[in-house]
């Protein structure tokens, strides 16, 4: 098996005779027509494009229109299908794409039959963004932007610094799907040895990184404890909102700053990281960690909101110490069925509170019995009598007659004791 394949065969076919050597190079040849480049001139992606019907219809989304890429204007539009069903990257208008020539749905019918599939887009600029190359003698190229295309030839970097370079990269007879729009702001992701690194065009990129302790001036900010190795995962939905446009000068993530981020760490510490609520843990006899020292497994999300939602059934936190939740602002909680707190020892307004609140039903009925006590009291003390001289005199104490007052009558106190407005009718302790 060894002398048939890999090196050895490559060595052997190369010194046979010139028969076998034929043979071999006419193999390599016939390579040319299944495996080839095309500059895509055009793609269908809705139902308002003029060629939705001529592709298949839905069936037909992600068709591109391409041409050989060469040094010449003339035109011959072919086809071909996005390779892969689950994973696809459209390109843009002058984009160049690799294509394969494979079995299409007749072969059933035909063995031979055949299609052109397309991959992603060839990293021509070895840019997240686009990498459209079109064609430099092509005469509806603006002048300007044939030029900045033909210095890369000569060994200039292309650096675009203006709003745009004015090259076409929507579809030229589709409006209802042109809304790619060039951005000299977005930055590539820096890369780290190991690095595995998907990149959007927008800012957008997932890093299966790790722990790397670089010399590089392009530090990242979560190695500054750990070891070399140590995995983490970033997810990065939109770049910081001040963003140069110096696009071509890659970037790392920047926690605060991009617009939404996951952090899935290992042994990391997250230095520059800053919660919105300034690490306030007032209600801690012994505040946690913040996030930003922490050096294990933990999650971050990061954004402007972060809403998490069960359509059908619950949301469970549980924690080994605490959950904790600060806030500048305020902590709302609503539940038209009922807020539940099970715990042997709940304090309220400060860790330092030490008075227990009263059971309102037990409280109420002591006020009733007291109440009555002092009514009875007040009675035998509204009239008053004196002895003057031996003689009986009797005359009305106000004072006991006041009370009295304010205990029968219809908003006093035994009114407000026995209709239970003196009790919360939402919350209730044990």
């Amino acid at each position: 098996m060894l002398n048939r394949t890999g090196f050895n065969a490559l060595v052997k076919n190369l010194s046979s005779p010139t028969g076998t050597q034929d043979n071999f190079f006419n193999k390599i040849s016939s390579l040319d027509n299944k495996l080839i480049s095309g500059r895509v001139t055009d793609i269908v992606l809705d139902e308002n494009h003029p060629k939705f019907n001529a592709v298949g219809g839905l069936n037909g989304i992600g068709t591109i229109y391409y041409e050989i890429p060469n040094l010449t204007s003339n035109k011959t539009d072919q086809i071909a299908k996005p390779l892969h069903p689950q994973n696809k990257t459209f390109p843009l208008i002058n984009e160049l794409v690799l294509l394969f020539s494979l079995p299409n749905q007749e072969i059933g019918n035909n063995t031979t039959s055949k299609s052109y599939y397309y991959i992603n887009n060839i990293n021509i600029w070895n840019h997240p963004h686009h990498n459209a190359y079109p064609n430099p003698v092509d005469e509806e190229l603006p002048l300007a932007q044939q030029k900045d295309y033909q210095q890369v030839g000569g060994g200039s970097v292309r650096r675009v610094t203006d709003e745009s370079t004015e090259i076409n990269l929507n579809s030229p007879i589709n409006p209802s799907q042109n809304t790619f729009i060039e951005r000299t702001n977005i930055h590539p992701l820096m890369p780290f040895m190991g690095d595995v690194i998907y990149e959007g065009r927008f800012g957008q990129s997932l890093r299966l990184g790790s722990t790397a302790r670089s010399n590089t001036i392009y530090k990242n900010n979560y190695s500054t404890v750990g070891n070399n190795g140590d995995p983490i995962t970033i997810l990065r939905n939109g770049q910081s909102r001040n963003a140069t446009n110096t696009g071509w000068v890659p970037v790392t993530e920047d926690i605060n700053e991009n617009l939404s981020s996951i952090y899935l760490t290992s042994f990391q510490k997250l230095d520059n990281f800053k919660i919105a609520s300034r690490e306030l843990y007032d209600s801690y006899l012994k505040p946690p960690l913040p996030p930003s020292q922490f050096i294990n497994p933990q999650i971050v999300l990061n954004s402007d909101r972060i809403v998490i939602n069960a359509k059908s059934d619950h949301i469970l936190m549980s924690s080994q110490k605490s959950i904790g939740l600060s806030t500048l602002g305020s902590v709302n909680i609503d539940a038209p069925k009922g807020h539940y707190i099970s715990s042997n020892d709940i304090r309220l307004g400060s860790t330092r509170a030490d008075q227990p609140v009263l059971l309102g039903d037990n409280t109420v009925d002591v006020l009733i019995q007291l109440t009555g006590a002092v009514k009875d009291l007040a009675k035998i003390l509204q009239v008053q009598q004196d002895w003057p001289g031996g003689e009986l005199k009797t005359s009305f104490n106000s004072i006991a007659g006041n009370v009295i007052e304010q205990i029968d009558n219809a908003s006093g106190i035994l009114a407000q004791l026995n209709n239970n407005s003196l009790k919360s009718k939402t919350t209730k302790v044990q």
